[in-house]
C-alpha cells in the first residue's frame, strides 16, 4: 500500500502555458523597472534577463531546454535584483519579489488545475495518505500560484528546487524530501509527467513511480514506470493511488 504520494506540479497537477517572448510583456516590464529608476529599453531588458539567467544556470550546472521552467535550479530573485543593480538601483526584497511576480503574471497564458485534480487530492487526504510536492520551480512563482489554485492545504510538505540548490532528477533533491519527513520509500510513490526528472530520478531513490503523459510533457519515449497513463486522467490516477 502507498501511504505517501509525492507529486510533481506543473504538467502533473497544474496545466500552465507561459510565453516569455511577447514584445508587449517586455515593454510593460521595462516600464515597471523605469518606475523605480532602472531605465531599459524592452530589448535591453530582455537581453539582460537572458544573459543573467544563462550565466547563473551555467554556474549551477547547466539547463535542460525542454523543462517547464528553463532555470529551475537558480533563485530567480537574483536575476531581478541584478537587473536593478546594473542600473544603480538598490532594490529591497519586496520590490525584487514584486518585479519577479509581475514578470510571471505577464508571461502566463493560462494557469489552471487539470480536471479532477483537487478531487483526487481530497480523496487521498481523506484516505489518510501523506501528500508531498517535489517541484522544479521558483518559490516566488509557485508558492503564490498554488495559493491561487487553492491546493496548498492538501500538502504535508512542499519542496521547490529554487530553495534547495538542486533539482530533479538529482538524487539529492529526492533524498532531502525523504529524510526531512522520514518517508518510508518502500511505501511511497512519485507521480509526474517527465520521464527523466520525475521517473528516472525517483527510481534512483528506490521509489515506485506513476507516469502520466500530458501536453507539456517532454517529447520522449514512455519511461519504465510502475504505472503508466498515456493521457491525462485524474480518475485513473486516483484509482491507482488508492488501490495500491
Amino acid at each position: 500500500m502507498y501511504d505517501t504520494c509525492i507529486f510533481d506540479l506543473y504538467g502533473t497537477l497544474v496545466d500552465i502555458r507561459t510565453d516569455e517572448t511577447k514584445k508587449e510583456m517586455w515593454e510593460k516590464l521595462a516600464l515597471f523597472y523605469a518606475f523605480y529608476g532602472a531605465h531599459y529599453t524592452p530589448e535591453q531588458l530582455h537581453e539582460s534577463y537572458n544573459r543573467l539567467t544563462k550565466c547563473l544556470a551555467i554556474g549551477k550546472g547547466g539547463i535542460r531546454q525542454d523543462a517547464h521552467e528553463a532555470f529551475p535550479e537558480i533563485r530567480i530573485e537574483e536575476v531581478f535584483r541584478t537587473l536593478f543593480h546594473e542600473k544603480g538601483v538598490n532594490a529591497d526584497e519586496p520590490l525584487v519579489r514584486h518585479a519577479g511576480q509581475f514578470f510571471r503574471v505577464l508571461s502566463i497564458e493560462h494557469l489552471r488545475l487539470y480536471e479532477g485534480a483537487e478531487e483526487m487530492l481530497a480523496a487521498l487526504k481523506e484516505s489518510g495518505r501523506k501528500i508531498y510536492l517535489l517541484s522544479n520551480a521558483q518559490k516566488i512563482f509557485t508558492e503564490y500560484e498554488m495559493n491561487v489554485l487553492k491546493i496548498t492545504p492538501y500538502f504535508d510538505g512542499i519542496f521547490i528546487s529554487s530553495e534547495y540548490g538542486c533539482k530533479k532528477p538529482d538524487l539529492r533533491f529526492f533524498e532531502k524530501l525523504l529524510h526531512t519527513f522520514n518517508i518510508d520509500r518502500n511505501r511511497a510513490v512519485m507521480i509526474g509527467n517527465d520521464g527523466v526528472c520525475d521517473i528516472e530520478g525517483a527510481k534512483k531513490a528506490h521509489l515506485d513511480t506513476l507516469y502520466v503523459r500530458t501536453d507539456i510533457s517532454p517529447k520522449e519515449e514512455l519511461p519504465a514506470a510502475n504505472h503508466i497513463i498515456e493521457t491525462m486522467d485524474m480518475g485513473r490516477i486516483k484509482e491507482i493511488l488508492l488501490s495500491h
